[in-house]
């Protein structure tokens, strides 16, 4: 790729007490990262120079002016426009500071990326009970980014090696989660799919959707929802054009889709699809935020306060993550010029 040609991607620090900073500058610290984008960190100097002394990452550090990146280098470019002190936060600890921090980084991320300063957004772990002592009172990223874009419809999907899960629900109660199944939300869940798969690169594109009972209904005997709600939001895709087949056991699909047989699962709910894609890449599974106007992923783990610090951290997610999106950043970069000719 030219060297002026690759996209400008900000990297989120995520909550400074967790992994988020080592796992930014281990990757950062490979060279094939720059080889594909131009990551700017969006947090602290101070934290980063302390993770990259953790990490044993040998990379130069500086501060950049995001207004103007001609002084980019193939190093750690912060943006700080906070300059916040947080020299004595602590490492491993809930904290409303490292809260607050975390979260800035995410809204300042989101507005760089909005004004069309940066190309995509690549986002490391925050802690849900931090931000909220912070007074953001959001479940994680997908629901914080989704307010900050206007997009009530933002999904989660999860790749992994050989996998790729949207959902039709998250962060709620199960009770709550069979109530979201609904013919609307499905089909818009299946073109949300069908929209990533295009910016993934996927050469085909082949949906599977999740039964909600137990194998799919087994034809109405444990359940009537996957025939009567699944099933037409699958045949209103179907009527799309989209290349969708279901409803379709939960207990095989995810299998089968790994085998080759579909290019992207939908699941009915959080641990439908996570289980899946946890055991599928644990180490290497990454988050897209999907039905947003602006390009988003993310490692699919936590903040591990519990190995913070420590040089323990493993930085696979986070590197997939940034080509992730750099592959979405190109692939929306071609979209955008056919339509203009």
């Amino acid at each position: 790729m030219d060297h002026e040609d690759r996209p400008f991607i900000a990297i989120t620090m995520g909550d400074p007490s967790g992994v988020g900073p080592e796992i930014v500058a281990k990757s950062l610290a490979n060279q094939a990262t720059h080889a594909i984008c131009r990551p700017i960190v969006i947090g602290n100097e101070t934290i980063m120079r302390r993770a990259a002394a953790v990490s044993a990452a040998k990379i130069p550090i500086r501060s950049c002016n995001i207004t103007s990146l001609s002084d980019y280098h193939n190093g750690i470019n912060v943006y700080d426009p906070w300059q916040s002190d947080l020299s004595d936060m602590s490492i491993g600890e809930i904290s409303e500071a490292a809260g607050k921090s975390a979260a800035q980084s995410v809204i300042e991320a989101t507005r760089l990326a909005m004004e069309g300063v940066v190309e995509a957004i690549v986002t490391a772990p925050i802690n849900k009970a931090a931000i909220n002592a912070a007074g953001y009172h959001y479940a994680g990223h997908t629901e914080l980014l989704g307010d900050l874009t206007k997009s009530p419809g933002a999904r989660m999907l999860l790749v992994a090696p050989g996998l790729r899960v949207i959902h039709n629900s998250t962060h709620v109660s199960l009770k709550e989660a069979i109530t979201r199944v609904t013919p609307s939300n499905i089909l818009h869940v299946i073109r949300l799919m069908d929209d990533s798969l295009r910016l993934l690169a996927t050469e085909k594109r082949r949906i599977a959707v999740c039964g909600l009972n137990p194998h799919a209904g087994e034809g109405g005997l444990f359940g009537q929802e996957d025939q009567s709600i699944i099933s037409p939001a699958i045949s209103n895709a179907r009527d799309e054009g989209v290349d969708v087949s279901g409803p379709e056991p939960a207990d095989t699909v995810f299998h089968r889709a790994r085998n080759g047989d579909f290019d992207g699962v939908v699941a009915m709910y959080h641990d439908q699809g996570h289980v899946a894609v946890k055991v599928a890449g644990f180490f290497d599974g990454i988050n897209v935020s999907v039905g947003l106007p602006i390009i988003r992923t993310s490692v699919d783990h936590g903040t591990a306060f519990d190995i913070a610090g420590q040089n323990i951290a493993r930085a696979d997610s986070m590197s997939l993550a940034i080509e992730t999106a750099a592959t979405m950043a190109q692939s929306k970069r071609r979209t955008t010029s056919s339509r203009e000719t």
